[in-house]
């Protein structure tokens, strides 16, 4: 996931504010509201609460590109003067809060469970960079700690009868197809803007946080507190996208970058934790064959959508195809999964077209660009490179290419 200000014109071609920050988020060095967040033992009761609008301030003169661009982007009639201040201010603030996970350690405040996992994520940090070829910089090395269960909540939207979601636009990385901010509320308010005749709508909470490398993003509470497997894939996923980002083209970064963390946890568990890697295989094969059948209830309904039916036989052949969907599931759950419940959270909100684009964003390509690294023996660096070849083409010929027969040489330019 990434976040950086951006805009998109709307239906009618006016100016329209967007942007991946959220909402007023309070900063003190001991968490949320000045309360001495879990992960630390009792603090001095002396200690100094540093009022948020000074940290903010002190973050915007550290910030200085971040704020130039955020004015240039006003100038430009994006407009939306308070929104962005918002915007920068919510990002300013989450990084505000970062503390070397070094000196965290070595403070002995931490409790017992967040040391254990704080050194664990060090562990996995520097086996990103040693193993994968992943950037030694600083991101993941600070932490924060949040008193929610997720960094962000993005708004996903897709047309009534569609399968492709809206799209918005940044200056600086491009389009993506989803819109996120810092808290539920504000990602729901935006969510209700709009139409719900015309759109199908998810809201839903990302443990990750990305800036693509322009600033050394932390750990946050939400992201550790998943276990370590899972942090693992997180990390590794969160640097891929370091390493290739391509403009205006969602669904190649989000596979790359999965394919990066799956197979970044596999040559990890190997080496450090080898009884756990049938837990993981079973926990992807299971992944995958709910992403099935997903891709499986989605070519059923772009068949549908391509039809000639009038609007409310093309709704009520809708239903059917997503109440089929849920029974299908059931079916795999109790039969193949003995009772393994983990993906019943997903049906706790009706699904809908917005909820099937965003699974697919993640997981259609994995295949093919586990293909092309196979197919550079399994070295992250010739992988990284020929990837990072297939730049120049457009989005429609880089998915052929991918698609296509896999090899470890370089597109000649």
């Amino acid at each position: 996931m990434v976040g950086e200000p951006f805009c998109r014109r709307d239906d009618a071609g006016a100016p329209t504010a967007f942007g991946r920050f959220g909402s007023d988020i309070r900063v003190s060095p001991l968490g949320s509201a000045g309360v001495s967040p879990a992960h630390r033992r009792p603090i001095h009761p002396a200690t100094r609460l540093v009022p948020t609008y000074d940290i903010t301030i002190r973050m915007i003169r550290r910030s200085r590109p971040v704020f130039t661009l955020l004015m240039l982007t006003l100038l430009s009639g994006c407009g939306g003067v308070s929104y962005y201040w918002q915007s920068a201010r919510g990002h300013l603030s989450l990084m505000s809060r970062r503390e070397p996970i070094a000196d965290l350690l070595a403070s002995g405040e931490l409790s017992d469970k967040r040391e254990q996992q704080l050194r664990q994520a060090l562990e996995i940090r520097r086996f990103a960079v040693d193993q994968l070829r992943l950037p030694d910089n600083g991101s993941y090395k600070s932490f924060v700690e949040l008193d929610r269960p997720f960094v962000v909540w993005n708004v996903v939207a897709a047309p009534r009868f569609s399968l492709t979601p809206m799209r918005w636009c940044f200056p600086v990385v491009g389009c993506v197809s989803y819109r996120g901010y810092y808290a539920e509320k504000d990602a729901r308010a935006f969510a209700a803007t709009l139409d719900p005749e015309k759109h199908d709508i998810m809201v839903g909470g990302s443990r990750a946080y990305s800036t693509l490398g322009w600033f050394d993003d932390p750990l946050t509470s939400p992201m550790v507190d998943r276990g370590k497997i899972l942090l693992a894939e997180v990390i590794f996923h969160e640097l891929a996208h370091q390493v290739l980002y391509f403009r205006n083209d969602t669904a190649f970064n989000e596979a790359f970058a999965s394919t990066v963390g799956e197979q970044g946890v596999r040559r990890w568990l190997r080496q450090a934790f080898p009884d756990a890697l049938p837990r993981y295989e079973t926990w992807l094969r299971r992944k995958n064959q709910f992403t099935a059948l997903l891709a499986k209830t989605a070519g059923e309904l772009k068949t549908l959508y391509a039809s000639k039916l009038d609007q409310d036989a093309m709704q009520a052949r809708k239903d059917a195809i997503f109440a089929t969907l849920r029974q299908r599931y059931e079916r795999m759950r109790d039969k193949e999964w003995d009772g393994y419940r983990g993906y019943d959270g997903w049906f706790k909100e009706p699904p809908n077209n917005a909820r099937l684009a965003s699974i697919a964003v993640y997981r259609d390509r994995i295949p093919d660009f586990t293909r092309w690294l196979n197919a550079c023996e399994g070295d992250f660096s010739r992988f990284y490179t020929v990837i990072e070849s297939f730049e120049p083409l457009s989005r429609e010929q880089r998915a052929r290419r991918l698609s296509g027969a896999a090899s470890c040489q370089t597109l000649r330019r």
